[in-house]
């Protein structure tokens, strides 16, 4: 009889942490890990609307794969992946709760191997919690005394011991334990720099975290070797990527490292296969030669800049989760994986909060016009995840090659709730007729370095929800938040009402069918007695967003994805998503 156990795992989606628990069975030796979410079968039958027997099989198996990762026994005796190429053919990059620990470390290497027709590029993040607490101990460094206390700050000793316990579980070799421990004992100096000198800069900061990459990508090479791969570590700031120097903690990635990307990772001629392991999140200042990072989504970008800078088809971003889902599967039942996404939408996606991939991280692939994105499972290593790609708007029936992974007579991708949202409501009669007031009123905004998410006008007033995350700290919200409304006042004979506690719900799809997406959208708030407040459509036409209470904010989205994508699977109204 076969034994069953399980362990709990955690993914994140929309900044919370989500909840999730994979099953194991112990038949036979080896491991299956089920993704709860997609182990779920479901029905391809339709109340309202017809598949093909193609994409009924695509939607059926993306929901109902499973896989079976070998263990380090399965495939110690494996050769390097990709050998019969003479090149890479695809960029893997996986995150730092992907590379946590050793054992995670042992899972991704498992990944890797188990594509044995291809040769890639990984790109590596800090181990788990290494940036945060990196970051820490220059904040920490300014509260010691003298130089000799910087050793025992509690960050330091974190990271200290999550290397050196993961280098002797994964059994390194000694020149790799010799990199790492010449790098934390420079971590250690440069914290000590800090302590005497009493100053934590932007250029500081980031070499402080360069140090969690560099060592993560050392010890996992160094891993791969032990496991008779022939795998070789790159720091990126050494092998050409090359940032601007304005802003050293968000630094542009200039057109040059391009050119030097593919120079340094394209093979010479007959050379055997290799696994090359990349930093991410790391660049090199033009002009300063000093260690850069890339900001938010930075080791997204060095996947993808890597990926345009070979000229190859596909980058894999490795998550826990089966692809990009319909919604927040934390606030909302039965949310499903969707098979594809144009970089529009999951532009619009990853600005209202879901965890796909940055912005900033898209543009490498959106100026590529082969270049695609897939977002992978790692507990579903089969699953064929999210394709983020191109539309063809010139084929005969517009769609390309990426977006035929798109369903059939698709309404809805995905819904998105943004919580604690602020509206400003600016009524004055200069408006009228005039121009320069809203100038005026963006003008302020920037002065006090607020976003804005939506807007709203009309011929005497405008509307403007406030990104969160670009207020200030919490304690200082409402203060600041008065200060503005002051500011706004005095533009002209304006009426300025602040309000909080909203929520922003974006419905992100095919806007060409906007007429029935609202009647629909609407229907379903009517029936879950849901008040709107504000409606805006954005530009990229792909987006319609709702402004409503935060009370009500759980219970206007999961009213919309009932009424698009059903209860998949779930009893008599099945039907197939975003229909």
């Amino acid at each position: 009889m076969p034994t069953m156990a399980s362990s709990v795992f955690v993914s994140s989606f929309n900044g919370c942490d989500v909840i999730g628990r994979r099953r194991f069975s112990t038949s036979g030796g080896k491991n299956e890990a089920l993704l709860g979410l997609c182990a779920t079968r479901t029905s391809s039958s339709s109340s309202r609307s017809s598949f093909s027997g193609a994409r009924r099989r695509r939607f059926s198996e993306t929901t109902t794969t499973k896989c079976v990762l070998a263990n380090d026994k399965d495939i110690s005796n494996n050769k390097t992946p990709g050998k019969n190429k003479k090149q890479h053919t695809v960029v893997m990059k996986f995150g730092g709760s992907s590379v946590a620990d050793a054992e995670r470390m042992r899972e991704v290497a498992n990944i890797v191997l188990s594509f044995p027709e291809e040769m890639p590029v990984l790109v590596l993040s800090a181990m788990g919690k290494s940036t945060n607490n990196l970051l820490m101990c220059g904040e920490e460094s300014l509260k010691c005394e003298n130089a000799e206390d910087v050793s025992l700050m509690k960050p330091l000793l974190f990271v200290k011991t999550l290397h050196a316990e993961t280098m002797d579980v994964l059994n390194v070799d000694k020149e790799t334990r010799r990199e790492v421990n010449e790098l934390l004992k420079k971590l250690e100096q440069v914290c000590m720099g800090v302590c005497l000198m009493q100053e934590v800069t932007p250029r500081t900061r980031a070499m402080l975290v360069s140090f969690g990459e560099r060592m993560s990508t050392r010890i996992f090479a160094s891993y791969l070797r032990t496991r008779g791969v022939n795998a070789k570590q790159y720091d990126a700031f050494e092998i050409g990527m090359v940032t601007s120097d304005d802003d050293i903690e968000n630094g542009r990635v200039l057109p040059e490292t391009y050119a030097n990307m593919k120079k340094s990772l394209t093979l010479p001629d007959g050379a055997d296969p290799q696994i090359s392991v990349v930093t991410g999140f790391l660049g090199r200042g033009e002009n300063t030669g000093a260690i850069s990072t890339l900001g938010r989504g930075g080791s997204d970008l060095t996947a993808t800049v890597i990926g345009a800078a070979l000229a190859l088809e596909e980058v894999q971003v490795w998550k826990d989760v089966d692809g990009v889902l319909s919604a927040d599967p934390r606030e909302i039942e039965n949310t499903i994986p969707m098979p594809f996404l144009s970089f529009d939408e999951a532009q619009e996606l990853a600005y209202f909060g879901a965890q796909v991939l940055h912005p900033q991280a898209m543009r490498p692939a959106m100026d590529n016009g082969s270049l695609r994105v897939r977002v992978k499972n790692s507990y579903n290593i089969r699953a064929p995840g999210t394709v983020i790609g191109h539309i063809d708007y010139n084929s005969s029936d517009g769609k390309s090659g990426d977006e035929g992974e798109r369903m059939d007579d698709w309404l809805l991708t995905s819904i998105v709730r943004k919580k604690n949202v602020t509206m400003l409501d600016i009524v004055s009669t200069r408006m009228l007729g005039q121009y320069g007031f809203l100038a005026e009123v963006f003008a302020v905004l920037q002065h006090n370095g607020i976003s804005v998410d939506v807007v709203a006008t009309s011929e005497v007033s405008v509307s403007l929800t406030l990104d969160p995350a670009k207020i200030w700290s919490r304690d200082l919200a409402q203060e600041e938040l008065e200060k503005v409304q002051r500011e706004l006042e005095d533009v002209g004979t304006a009426r300025v009402a602040v309000s909080n506690g909203h929520s922003i719900i974006s419905l992100i799809g095919n806007l060409e069918r906007n007429n029935e997406i609202m009647e629909r959208a609407f229907k379903a708030l009517k029936e879950a007695k849901v008040h709107v407040k504000m409606v805006s459509q954005g530009a990229s036409k792909c987006n319609i967003s709702l402004l409503v209470d935060d009370a009500e904010g759980q219970k206007a989205a999961s009213a919309i994805h009932e009424e698009f994508f059903g209860r998949v699977g779930f009893g008599k109204n099945q039907h197939l998503p975003g229909m």
